[in-house]
């Protein structure tokens, strides 16, 4: 039989990311391009500079068929997945008409202000891109989760005119909503000479990068979580219906159709707190790293290793990134001693990310009355066997890892295979396409003393911390 190949694109945060996979989930070929550093001019703003999105996606497009040795004509489709939560505005032809903005720019918690007349459609991440590869202005409708008018019962637009006015987005400015593992179009000339795919394979769109996360992490029941360790932190579970009035939680529209992620409140530059640590450290740590033949990511892992759990009581609290009704929240590491060093600060953080999470889906899992049976951990943080053991002992459960650990790009390719008939359903394509590598069960006095500092210690910071950090920040923005 000859071989079949599926191109998995996940265009995040940091950079874009394309690979191909044969059918079995593996990977063939992969190509990456870093994107450049985002433009904050003001306070609040946070945009990708020029069109570097699309730019990057050419690169790592370029990249990957570059490095993939098949035939491109075994090819048989491309899914497509990015970053959720920004807002693209176009012009009439799908260009840019300013550049994108990002999740974590203050703009996008807010209705669209329709200020510039160049502008005729306000889209997604990926709305966008699929524009760009394919000439049709159709998106996902899941991939508008936030300011727009969505009916997340019947997947589609909403036709309240209420809810239109409300988000300032009417009919005319949406792209044409389809359900996630459908055919937006096929690749354009355009597009294959600037991103390198064969041209007239068809695009297979996904529902946002976290939830295609979640199904290329093997989400497909409703008794494992998925932690997903990006510049945003989440942890999810599949549900069935919307749920009412939701209080400890949110409902996404899921990558499978008629499925729904629930998502426990996360963490803002969770992964990118721990990047920013790393680079503290700059040449030294890269230097002494290189000298033991490790990375500098490697390097603190081993030293934290060596720190007992628990810190020695060193705590960190991850509000790096402030929400915009918060806007007091700081860092915060608490409980130093003399005798500490970076690797306590780094293990403190590894624990903070797992506390946080913890206290997180203890809360959504109690609204809705479930019992989780296994977590799995997917992300590039998920590489760290100090930080799988970490999960394992805060949440006393196994913690899964698969052999794919970066879970968007395997879940774009399972839309594909599925959309295009290479497997029946969602069920059978996971059971063929993802792959566990290792599983890390807890260890009874690890989890015996880690429930005691969450909840005893970690859980009552900032009930403490938030009013210093109140009246600091009233002095400094008087």
């Amino acid at each position: 039989m000859q071989e079949k190949y599926i191109i998995g694109i996940d265009v995040g945060s940091q950079s874009a990311k394309v690979y191909i996979f044969d059918l079995e989930g593996n990977i063939i070929a992969e190509g990456r391009e870093k994107l450049r550093a985002m433009y904050m001019s003001d306070p609040g703003i946070v945009e990708h500079p020029d069109d570097d999105l699309w730019d990057a996606l050419c690169a790592a497009g370029q990249k990957v068929m570059n490095n993939f040795t098949g035939r491109p004509d075994r090819i048989i489709g491309i899914g497509l997945g990015g970053i959720r939560c920004c807002r693209v505005l176009l012009k009439e032809d799908g260009m840019l008409a300013a550049p994108v903005i990002s999740w974590m720019d203050d703009r996008t918690s807010r209705p669209y202000e329709h200020a510039d007349p160049d502008v005729a459609y306000v889209t997604s991440v990926s709305g966008y891109l699929g524009c760009r590869l394919t000439g049709a202005f159709k998106d996902c409708i899941g991939n508008n989760f936030g300011q727009w008018p969505v009916d997340y019962d019947k997947w589609d637009w909403s036709e309240d005119e209420d809810m239109q006015k409300q988000y300032n987005l009417p009919r005319k400015m949406l792209f044409d909503p389809v359900l996630p593992g459908s055919v937006l179009g096929m690749v354009t000339e355009e597009a294959h000479k600037a991103a390198g795919f064969p041209k007239g394979i068809p695009v297979v769109c996904t529902t946002s990068d976290k939830a295609v996360e979640g199904l290329g992490s093997g989400l497909v029941n409703d008794e494992t979580a998925v932690i997903s360790l990006g510049t945003y932190i989440t942890l999810m579970i599949q549900g069935e219906k919307m749920p009412e009035d939701p209080k400890a939680l949110w409902a996404i529209l899921s990558s499978i159709p008629y499925k729904y992620i629930y998502e426990s409140y996360g963490i803002r530059r969770g992964m990118w707190t721990v990047s920013w640590f790393r680079d503290l450290f700059g040449e030294g740590l890269i230097r002494e790293a290189a000298g033991q033949g490790l990375t500098p990511e490697e390097l603190l892992n081993k030293k934290a290793e060596a720190v007992p759990p628990g810190s020695d009581g060193l705590m960190t609290v991850l509000d790096w990134l402030a929400n915009a009704w918060e806007p007091y929240k700081r860092g915060v590491m608490i409980g130093f001693g003399a005798h500490m060093n970076e690797a306590f600060m780094y293990r403190s953080i590894l624990e903070g990310i797992a506390y946080t999470m913890k206290n997180n889906c203890d809360a959504m899992c109690e609204e809705l009355g479930k019992e989780l049976n296994e977590i799995v951990i997917s992300g590039g943080g998920s590489g760290s066997d100090l930080f799988m053991q970490i999960f394992a002992d805060v949440f006393n459960l196994p913690a899964k890892r698969n052999v794919m650990n970066g879970s968007a790009g395997i879940g774009a390719a399972i839309n594909t295979a599925v959309a295009i008939g290479e497997y029946s359903n969602y069920e059978e394509a996971v059971k063929h396409m993802v792959k566990v590598r290792d599983v890390f069960y807890p260890i009874k006095e690890n989890v015996e003393l880690y429930h005691r500092l969450n909840k005893q210690v970690y859980c009552n910071i900032t009930k403490h911390t938030d009013e210093v950090l109140k009246a600091t920040y009233e002095i400094l923005n008087k």
